[in-house]
């Protein structure tokens, strides 16, 4: 059973890369969007691996529906520059943040290698899911109400802005 959930941690780092590379090097914003949305089902999947199944449903209503229609409404909204300007050659700039990029995964990795775990008998505290959500919503009550009024004006106010520089037009 261990060796299968190496194999399912596997396919999950290969979405998450897969879609991470296509959200980086695709030249179309709605393209990209689809390998942000890859990488983030791919990361809830991990989340299943963790026996957190609260946490993959968690991060798939906010962030693969919520985030990814508002980053979709955004792109949508905003229109494409105007003229086909060639791209210049690659500078040394994207040579040296690759590069810079590189370090953190080789760095973790090595990190993981070297690593001794030490023996452990204590199981981790498991909270029930009414204890949690009870737990949110008595002292933050206030917090998720005015996020969500937060992010209401802010996409009215996006919409605003765009059927306005369309009418100027």
């Amino acid at each position: 059973m261990e060796i299968l959930a190496y194999v399912a941690f596997g396919v999950y780092a290969l979405i998450i890369l897969l879609g991470g590379l296509i959200a980086v090097f695709s030249r179309n914003l709605v393209r990209a969007l689809v390998g942000l949305v890859l990488t983030l089902f791919g990361v809830a999947g991990c989340y299943l691996l963790m026996a957190a199944p609260f946490m993959a449903l968690m991060q798939i209503l906010i962030y693969v529906a919520a985030v990814s229609i508002m980053i979709f409404f955004a792109i949508m909204l905003t229109k494409p520059p105007v003229g086909g300007e060639e791209q210049p050659g690659r500078p040394w700039w994207v040579v040296a943040g690759c590069i810079v990029a590189a370090l953190a995964p080789t760095m973790l990795i090595a990190r993981v290698l070297r690593f001794q775990p030490l023996a452990s008998h204590e199981q981790p505290k498991e909270i029930a899911l009414m204890d949690l959500g009870q737990t949110f919503i008595e002292p933050y009550f206030l917090a998720f109400e005015l996020i969500s009024v937060v992010l209401t004006v802010a996409m009215a106010g996006a919409v605003l802005l765009a059927f306005e520089r369309r009418q100027g037009q």
